[in-house]
């Protein structure tokens, strides 16, 4: 239940800069008042942070799966429940489930599914991201493709029905008319490129109609070079864009890692795991269109080496970011709180620790080890 309470003894990262010698005081599932630690007043409990540091909770908009539950196999609000609890562990206090190209009746159990996990107020869930399936079949990844098809008649009415929540659909812009790309913007849906094989002169004219962000960046899209910028190039070169990067060390290379944070600008490139049932589950075996996928190492991919998602957690995304990188730990937390926050639209009340702030916090210690997480005050 709610209650009030005050963290003390923190390394405080509010968002934006760090402070020592302060606490943060919640009251009724939001960030009351951060004062000095001789006034916290008499009337609520304390909670002592013991040096580590608080930061503001973890925002993932790419979560297939974790648990042991794939969401497009258990589009349940049951299924949800278990994904979030599972990277919960791990500092993710906001997430979209993300269902991966599948039929017309699976996206409308997984669009059902997350309405009512947000109306029955599942901590955590804020929305939904369709990965597909709008997408380029030479760029498909592990998506299935006799799933990937163009957009039917009424695509646009029916993603544009959806309203518990955010909505994000990662498409193939070359796939898509600008038109449309323009139509589901405006109608409040976050359109990303991804799976494509789009030139840059495509992803400029989607960028023209509302076209927002990119998923995955250089994962299943056309690649960077000296004369194609390609869709990576088109990515980098954006500065109005949010980019998703997936630091694990398999889907990207460290270097590049450290290439693609120097070359966009900053606050638009967000850590995203695209994590799979492996995240916070002890079977590291799963099934994926009838195919067995094995996590090794942290590595999630077929028999035949192709990846399929990631066994990534968010916390250890920052912390892989902050090497791969080399940014500070701030900017590394921003790359999973703030800036996941403005691309969907909530930086009003997630990724700060700031008075009227809802009270989304993690602990951690200097092992990037969660010990302690909060969702709208409640542990």
């Amino acid at each position: 239940m709610q209650n009030s309470f005050a963290i003390i003894n923190a390394h405080i990262f509010d968002g934006s800069d760090f402070h020592q010698d302060m606490a943060v005081i919640v009251r009724g599932g939001l960030i009351s008042e951060c004062v000095p630690r001789a006034n916290v007043p008499d009337n609520v409990n304390i909670v002592d942070a013991c040096g580590q540091t608080l930061a503001p909770g973890l925002i993932d908009v790419q979560v297939n799966g974790g648990g042991g539950v794939l969401f497009n196999d258990q589009p349940t609000v049951e299924g949800i429940k278990t994904i979030m609890a599972a990277h919960r562990k791990f500092g993710t206090t906001a997430m979209l489930p993300t269902l991966i190209t599948d039929s017309r009746q699976k996206m409308t159990s997984a669009l059902t599914a997350v309405s009512a996990a947000i109306t029955d107020e599942v901590p955590g869930i804020v929305g939904i991201h369709l990965e597909g399936p709008y997408l380029n079949a030479e760029r498909k990844g592990v998506h299935p493709e006799h799933f990937i098809r163009t957009m039917e008649d009424d695509a646009i009415a029916y993603l544009s029905s959806f309203d518990a929540g955010v909505m994000v659909v990662t498409l193939a812009p070359e796939c898509v008319a600008n038109d449309t790309i323009r139509t589901l913007s405006h109608n409040g849906i976050r359109v990303c490129a991804g799976h494509s094989a789009a030139s840059n002169e495509d992803i400029v004219g989607a960028l023209e109609h509302g076209l927002c962000g990119f998923t995955h960046l250089f994962n299943a899209m056309s690649p960077l070079t000296h004369r194609a910028p390609g869709v990576a190039g088109a990515a980098l070169a954006d500065d109005a864009t949010w980019c998703g990067l997936i630091a694990d060390g398999y889907h990207v290379h460290p270097s590049v890692v450290k290439i693609a944070v120097r070359a966009k600008v900053k606050g638009k490139m967000m850590l995203v795991t695209d994590a799979m049932p492996t995240v916070g589950a002890s079977d590291k075996r799963f099934s994926l269109g009838g195919e067995e996928i094995v996590a090794k190492d942290g590595r999630c991919a077929l028999a035949n080496g192709t990846l399929a998602g990631s066994d990534l957690d968010m916390i250890s995304a920052v912390r892989n970011c902050m090497e791969y990188a080399n940014i500070d730990l701030g900017e590394a937390l921003r790359m999973a709180s703030l800036y996941p926050a403005e691309f969907l639209g909530l930086d009003q009340v997630m990724g700060r620790i700031l008075p009227g702030y809802q009270a989304d916090m993690i602990l951690f210690n200097d092992e990037f080890k969660v010990t302690r997480n909060w969702i709208k005050g409640i542990e």
